[in-house]
């Protein structure tokens, strides 16, 4: 367990899911503003991603501890904004993509560094299907979304002579409360169900093995189908 993998917003849902699984063959450090999520094997660093000083103390502190970092998941950052568009104020926008977008790539640039050296290296940046379609009044977290996307595939073309691959998943429906589900929700997708943390987990492990450098700058949509999906009122 000598390759080392930072993973970002690791207090609580599908961060917490990927440290939990990954911590069995990396050594995992989280990064949260939140809570340590006390799990065994990960070492646990309060960061918050809209400091991006801190964020540069943080890596800099990892690297004096660790040495060298493998892989990267970007997973941290407003989870959601739901506000009427109207009364939606400019400075609110701003921080939702300062900590979602210009966060995802603060961390990246920092992990260059970690990774000077390794071998190889993956960056992995949770992006979400609400850059490819949306509700109303989402516009602040869907504008984020959509640039990670946009920025995943700027980062695989422009870190081609490192062995660095940059890919980007987008998660769907997934649940992660204790609130129950309806029939209905599960219906609405094409393969039958919501999607689940371990979704997420399967599709970033694809995306991080040592022999799948052949996929670089993609996009992978983990949403049971739900975005091909045509819906017309009835």
């Amino acid at each position: 367990m000598n390759q080392v993998m930072i993973i970002t917003g690791v207090s609580q849902g599908i961060g917490y899911e990927l440290a939990r699984h990954f911590r069995e063959t990396y050594h995992v450090i989280g990064l949260d503003k939140g809570d340590d999520p006390q799990l065994d094997g990960v070492t646990f660093h309060e960061m918050d991603l809209g400091d991006h000083e801190a964020i540069a103390r943080v890596f800099d502190d990892i690297q004096r501890q660790f040495g060298v970092a493998h892989v990267l998941i970007n997973n941290g950052g407003v989870s959601s904004l739901v506000k009427p568009m109207a009364e939606l104020d400019v400075e609110t926008f701003k921080q939702v993509i300062d900590v979602n977008l210009v966060g995802t790539f603060a961390c990246a640039k920092a992990f260059l560094a970690l990774n000077e050296g390794a071998g190889y290296g993956r960056i992995i940046n949770l992006a979400s299907t609400r850059s490819l379609q949306n509700e109303p009044d989402w516009e602040a977290y869907g504008a984020s979304k959509g640039g990670i996307v946009s920025l995943t595939q700027s980062m695989a073309v422009s870190l081609a002579e490192r062995p660095i691959t940059v890919n980007a998943v987008s998660p769907g429906w997934i649940h992660t409360s204790d609130e129950s589900l309806r029939d209905v929700d599960h219906a609405q997708h094409p393969s039958g169900r919501v999607g689940k943390p371990d979704d997420i987990v399967r599709a970033v492990a694809y995306l991080i093995d040592e022999q799948n450098d052949f996929v670089n700058g993609h996009n992978l949509v983990v949403d049971g189908g739900m975005t091909k999906k045509m819906i017309y009122e009835p």
